[in-house]
């Protein structure tokens, strides 16, 4: 039997709660069961680690996209698994893989699903799982604190974006697998490694977690207006067509701004920044995803699970 450990948000929340996720890793067969509850998603590495050296083969973890984000980052490279329970507000990750917000899903998914090979984006440092982005985007992110969130669930970010959507655009320049790429103003730059962002938004058509490759995409527009055009293309057309968006696909993205620019990794915050450095890192953790004999678990598009190829 895999050793199972559970790295749990103790402040997040699914179905029957952490007692049920529990239960039914007991009725499951699951003996040995290593268990670690954080206040906060930043103390989550140290657990993870903890974990690997305890012998876990198979991690679950269970919160939101800030609780997954920092236990991938410390699990880039393992040779074990992550499942996510996904009990967050966006639960990004979950969504672009087809993984429910259903706790008795979800754990089926984590003991006997398929195991699929994804890409990490690494940034100044710290690896992210599905975009990092700088500007609106970030400080849209940034204003939706944990209470926000709680209280208004997913309409947090909508709340918190209509306070920046008339900030102004920054100068900055890209340079794209050493080459230079943009140099102008813009008010967000997004890195994704899967196709759906915050709030649902399809910002990367053809974006797939195991092509070794991130996105790169450059909004140019400022206001109320240019953003309603900006993510109306994105709801109902390929956001690369928007004549205020441009993208591109790299194996490494430097990017410096005039001015000190708020960005953010997996819907988190993580401060503010002249320049960030990025880069793709191939194959860097296994995920439990759907399989297709898994009626019920949702289908993935090339974007999640099925772009993740074996």
């Amino acid at each position: 039997m895999t050793r199972v450990a559970v790295i749990a948000h103790k402040k997040k929340t699914l179905d029957g709660g952490l007692g049920e996720l529990r239960r039914r890793l007991t009725d499951s067969g699951v003996g040995d069961l290593l268990w670690y509850e954080v206040p906060k998603s930043r103390k989550a590495p140290k657990k993870v680690r903890k974990a690997v050296r305890e012998g876990a083969e198979l991690v679950l973890v269970w919160g939101g996209d800030g609780m997954v984000q920092h236990c991938v980052d410390a699990l880039a490279g393992w040779d074990g698994a992550i499942a996510i329970i996904p009990a967050g507000t966006a639960n990004l990750l979950a969504t672009n893989l087809g993984v429910p917000q259903d706790l008795e899903r979800a754990v089926r998914i984590a003991l006997h699903g398929e195991r699929r090979r994804l890409d990490l984006g690494r940034v100044n440092g710290e690896h992210f799982a599905v975009m990092a982005g700088a500007g609106f985007d970030a400080e849209m992110i940034s204003d939706a604190d944990r209470k926000l969130k709680d209280e208004m669930g997913k309409l947090a970010y909508v709340w918190t974006g209509l306070r920046h959507v008339r900030d102004k655009a920054v100068p900055v320049r890209i340079r794209v697998d050493g080459e230079k790429w943009f140099k102008g103003t813009a008010s967000c730059v997004l890195l994704g490694n899967v196709s759906t962002i915050t709030g649902g938004i399809e910002a990367f058509d053809d974006a797939r977690p195991d092509n070794g490759r991130l996105e790169v995409g450059v909004a140019t527009g400022e206001g109320m207006l240019d953003w309603a055009r900006t993510l109306g293309r994105m709801a109902v057309g390929r956001t690369d067509r928007s004549p205020l968006v441009e993208t591109v696909q790299a194996r490494r993205v430097d990017i410096r701004f005039d001015e000190p620019t708020t960005y953010e990794l997996d819907g988190g915050a993580v401060g503010t920044s002249r320049r960030l450095k990025a880069r793709v890192v191939p194959g860097a953790i296994t995920v439990c995803v759907p399989g297709p004999d898994a009626p019920g678990d949702g289908d993935v598009d090339a974007g999640g699970a099925s772009g993740a190829a074996s």
